[in-house]
């Protein structure tokens, strides 16, 4: 049997939230790592990580800082990406972006291994991951398109804090303890975007994911719609997306209806999706048990609910799909990408 090649790994975002989830899947999945580099800015540089046991000094991110490395996982931000994935793909690194930056980049594959694993072997050097509910949404919905075909998706998405960063964990529970307390919120992150006003996230429910585009879709929803006709292959898809921020810290739920090209039987579905690599159904109104963020914290797993034909359209499903935001939603997607590397790369 021949061994198993050891691959020197970059973690860019090494102290970030979706940094560190990646950092202790590649420990719990015993990656094949040769030498490990933990990056991350300047302000962040000189942290102590531990990974396996050893200590490590996360390091400053430079131009300079890929020398050697064969795989790179960024999740520092879309300027970070832009200013240095191309270096460390000059550098010889295959690059898997957590950001927006390379999203809907004609050359730049855009990756769910339950959908489209196929496409990594297209890349030139960076590999993008898609946006965190794009990829429950199409994971649940791709055998649903391979079997009966799909016209039409409309979503609205009931995103945890964690999607904005830890600061607007620390906000959220701020502001609940305030709240309860009979004081006043004083928001100061959500939502995330250049203007000033901001909302109270404890107790409320914000209708706005990044920032306005001119059309008044939200860029969140925007990424939505792009995402998913890239991913699935199919421009002829009708996608509308509401994207909303409620006060869950972890697990990003969705409400999904869907247009079929072809009939279909309900119970047919529930089997599709029972078998369906990466997804879970969870789907018992009789016992009251459908997909909950709190249970799909902490899992790699989409869970599928609360499935049910629409009663104004002969081929329209409606589902509820849950998973967690910085697992599937980002980190495993990414460590998955990486693995199916690590086994075809000679």
């Amino acid at each position: 049997m021949s061994q198993q090649k050891m691959f020197n790994v970059a973690v860019v975002g090494a102290t970030g939230a979706v940094g560190e989830q990646i950092i202790g899947l590649l420990e719990k999945r015993d990656f094949p790592i040769a030498e490990l580099k933990l990056l991350s800015s300047a302000r962040s540089a000189g942290k102590k990580v531990t990974f396996k046991g050893k200590e490590y000094t996360v390091e400053e991110a430079t131009p300079e800082s890929f020398k050697g490395v064969e795989i790179a996982l960024f999740s520092a931000g879309g300027d970070v990406s832009k200013a240095l994935a191309p270096h460390a793909v000059k550098h010889g690194a295959v690059c898997i972006d957590n950001t927006n930056a390379y999203r809907m980049d004609p050359d730049t594959p855009l990756v769910v291994p339950e959908v489209n694993l196929d496409k990594v072997n297209e890349h030139k050097g960076i590999i993008a991951n898609p946006n965190c509910s794009t990829i429950q949404m199409v994971a649940a919905l791709k055998p649903l398109q391979d079997k009966y075909g799909i016209s039409r998706i409309i979503v609205s998405t009931y995103q945890a804090v964690s999607g904005a960063g830890s600061r607007a964990i620390d906000e959220m529970l701020r502001q609940t303890r305030e709240v309860l307390d009979g004081n006043e919120a004083n928001p100061d992150i959500l939502p995330v975007g250049s203007l000033p006003v901001k909302h109270q996230i404890a107790f409320n429910a914000i209708p706005q994911i990044d920032k306005f585009q001119d059309n008044g879709y939200t860029l969140e929803e925007l990424k939505m719609v792009r995402e998913t006709k890239k991913i699935m292959d199919d421009e002829s898809i009708d996608v509308t997306a509401t994207c909303v921020r409620i006060p869950v810290v972890y697990g990003h739920s969705e409400s999904v209806y869907v247009e079929l090209k072809q009939d279909y039987e309900l119970e047919d579905v529930k089997k599709l999706l029972a078998d369906a690599p990466g997804v879970v159904l969870v789907d018992d109104p009789a016992g009251q048990r459908y997909p909950l963020a709190t249970d799909a914290a902490g899992k790699p797993d989409v869970f599928v609910g609360r499935l049910r034909r629409d009663l104004g359209h002969a081929r329209g499903l409606n589902l509820w799909i849950v998973s967690d935001n910085l697992l599937k939603g980002a980190a495993w997607n990414a460590v998955q990408i990486a693995e199916y590397i690590a086994i075809e790369k000679p």
